[in-house]
């Protein structure tokens, strides 16, 4: 079985999450015939966490699924985890208003691989996020994205890479250092 209860739970609540959290960062320009007090309005709020789940959502969690699915291509037990404790902060700084936020979009444990696995796992998320940009890209480069969805399609693109140059930084924590420090190991 690919996935337990729990992990599709925690999908569920990435999405919502990311949906939210991301809402007030991927603004749509007004279109003809703006009004403020409908655009300020609750279901505005509503139809902006639903772009954020359109274009956030799946750059985060099909990011962490590549960390599963190639950690279960080697043989090893994975498991995906919504850090729900930082949601809940950054979802609560959000509605505070807070000028920055700091966010986990989640992670995957799985058994131990050798060095060599380890790190085409860690570099498989980022890998993700590259591959979702560059599609974005090529839908736009040739007009398979209608005008009405072309926003979308250029913030998929513009935030996948972000996400992949991010996620490639080597600190602790980040993809990027279990990816150079599992190569380090095949050597050292």
């Amino acid at each position: 079985m690919f996935f337990t209860i729990n992990e599709i739970i925690d999908v569920v609540i990435m999405t919502l999450a990311i949906g939210y959290i991301f809402s007030t960062f991927i603004k749509r320009a007004p279109r003809g015939g703006y009004d403020p007090l409908l655009h300020y309005s609750k279901n505005r709020m509503v139809e902006d966490t639903k772009q954020g789940i359109v274009i956030a959502a799946p750059a985060i969690v099909l990011h962490e699924l590549a960390h599963k699915f190639v950690a279960m291509a080697f043989g090893a037990t994975a498991v995906l985890h919504a850090p729900i404790g930082w949601y809940v902060a950054v979802v609560v700084m959000r509605m505070l208003n807070f000028p920055f936020l700091f966010f986990v979009g989640g992670y995957v444990t799985h058994t131990p691989l050798p060095p060599l696995e380890s790190a085409l796992v860690a570099i498989s998320g980022p890998l993700m996020n590259l591959m979702l940009f560059i599609l974005s890209k090529l839908f736009i480069s040739l007009r398979l994205i209608g005008r009405r969805n072309y926003f979308i399609a250029d913030a998929t693109a513009k935030l996948n890479l972000f996400l992949f140059v991010f996620n490639l930084i080597p600190i602790p924590g980040f993809d990027g250092f279990n990816f150079v420090s599992n190569i380090m190991r095949l050597f050292f």
